[in-house]
């Protein structure tokens, strides 16, 4: 019995669903990634515990994929168990009148629609963003003038132990993009957040208007991982690349694209090889022709 047997059959024993050397371009929005040697979606805090105690033990690599929404996974894959928050961990409750919980597992997509069903506002900037509400914590995900740490309270966690803890707001240290889980190496369970009541009517306006301009300025219609460089001080990646003339530059099924040059495509068959290398190129065009660093923003696994 390997390695990745263990983690599999104890899956099976905790009733969680599991599936051995699962392709992972299955589970990223940009459509691309070698397989897993474990896949399992993991629906409790006990079985989640369980689940981390048998890779430590084992000695085997773990990670937490969320929506899949900002990372770029190895065409090599990933040699150990990648874990999916899923059953309660994707549940949504208001706890007062302007406290909603919210499980990591969760979609941003489901808690826009939840808070605007409640009337609480704080969340609109957050309507279209394809990830999941864990990861939307981790990098401290916004748009449009908002960032989720105008709006979380405090963040559940499970450390590397097993152990469940939690921040509060004012040590989550937020930043662009950067939250204190970057580095604690703890994995976010669930969010509390703060809110103001709201007019729906001006809520749902508001979200509509969002994801009109996202559709309209953003190539929503091929798989990508969004923006994939962070905004430099003092200019815009999406400018600088444009300024470049990098707009429409590709390796293999990789391209810059053409409506929003802060994105990288998927054509059609890319690889991550040929994005890092279509990344490569625009950050030493960019740096040569106009002095600015383009440091990424997406995750490369």
């Amino acid at each position: 019995m390997d390695r990745s047997d263990i983690i599999y059959n104890l899956a099976s024993i905790l009733d969680c669903e599991a599936r051995k050397n699962e392709p992972l371009s299955k589970h990223t929005t940009f459509r691309i990634g070698g397989t897993a040697d474990t896949y399992i979606k993991v629906t409790t805090l006990s079985k989640l515990s369980a689940i981390l105690k048998e890779c430590r033990d084992s000695d085997i690599n773990y990670m937490i994929l969320g929506n899949g929404s900002n990372v770029l996974a190895s065409d090599d894959g990933f040699r150990g168990v990648v874990i999916r928050l899923d059953g309660d961990f994707r549940r949504i409750s208001l706890v007062d009148d302007t406290t909603i919980y919210c499980g990591a597992g969760a979609t941003l997509a489901s808690l826009c629609k939840f808070a605007l069903n409640c009337g609480l506002t704080g969340l609109e900037f957050a309507w279209g963003i394809p990830g999941s509400v864990g990861g939307a914590v981790f990098m401290n995900a916004g748009a449009y003038g908002g960032e989720m740490k105008d709006v979380v309270y405090s963040v559940s966690h499970m450390d590397k132990e097993g152990n469940i803890g939690r921040t509060e707001k004012d040590a989550l240290d937020f930043g662009y993009r950067t939250s204190v889980y970057r580095r604690n190496q703890c994995i976010i369970t669930g969010v509390t957040l703060k809110m103001k009541s709201g007019a729906p009517d001006d809520i749902r306006a508001k979200m509509d208007d969002y994801l009109g301009r996202r559709t309209e300025k953003q190539p929503l219609e091929y798989p990508s991982a969004g923006s994939v460089f962070k905004r430099p001080e003092g200019a815009f990646a999406g400018a600088l690349i444009e300024q470049c003339g990098l707009k429409g530059a590709s390796h293999g099924g990789a391209q810059v694209s053409e409506k929003h040059a802060g994105f990288i495509i998927n054509k059609g068959g890319a690889t991550a090889h040929d994005v890092k290398s279509l990344i490569r190129e625009v950050q030493t065009e960019v740096a040569e022709k106009t002095g600015y660093t383009l440091e990424c923003e997406l995750i490369i696994l």
